[in-house]
């Protein structure tokens, strides 16, 4: 492997912005494919506290139709096929690009790129405005 020329202050920082734009965006890509995988573990678990830790509260029909509605949204949440080779083609990128953040920007780049990138999604979830309620 040839030896990395060093390269301009400038130089540099774009190439910051860009692979922070390429993990944002990749990791985005990935998380969209894995989150029904997740979702669906989480989705489980309420919908089994539901009939478990609440099965008395199932004897009111309208509470009893809501907690279907739950399991029938759950169900089509899975009926979504996920596309394997995508998945692995976004896990191995998202591995590139993490490869060339420490090459290009050091090793203590990436756990903070991490961070940033947690920080700014849990910062949107809490700003939505939309909210879906079943």
């Amino acid at each position: 492997m040839p030896k990395q020329q060093r390269l301009s202050s400038n130089h540099q920082a774009l190439i910051g912005r860009y692979l922070i734009w390429a993990y944002k965006s990749t990791k985005e890509s990935f998380d969209r494919l894995e989150r029904k995988t997740t979702q669906a573990l989480a989705d489980d678990f309420i919908w089994k506290q539901l009939n478990s830790k609440h099965a008395k509260d199932l004897k009111d029909p309208s509470y009893k139709v809501l907690v279907e509605n739950y399991r029938t949204y759950i169900d089509k949440k899975k009926e979504q096929p996920i596309d394997q080779s995508q998945l692995l083609y976004l896990r191995n990128r998202l591995a590139a690009v993490e490869a060339a953040i420490k090459n290009f920007l050091g090793a203590r780049a990436l756990p903070k790129i991490r961070h940033d990138y947690e920080q700014e999604f849990t910062r949107r979830i809490w700003e939505s405005k939309d909210s879906h309620s079943l």
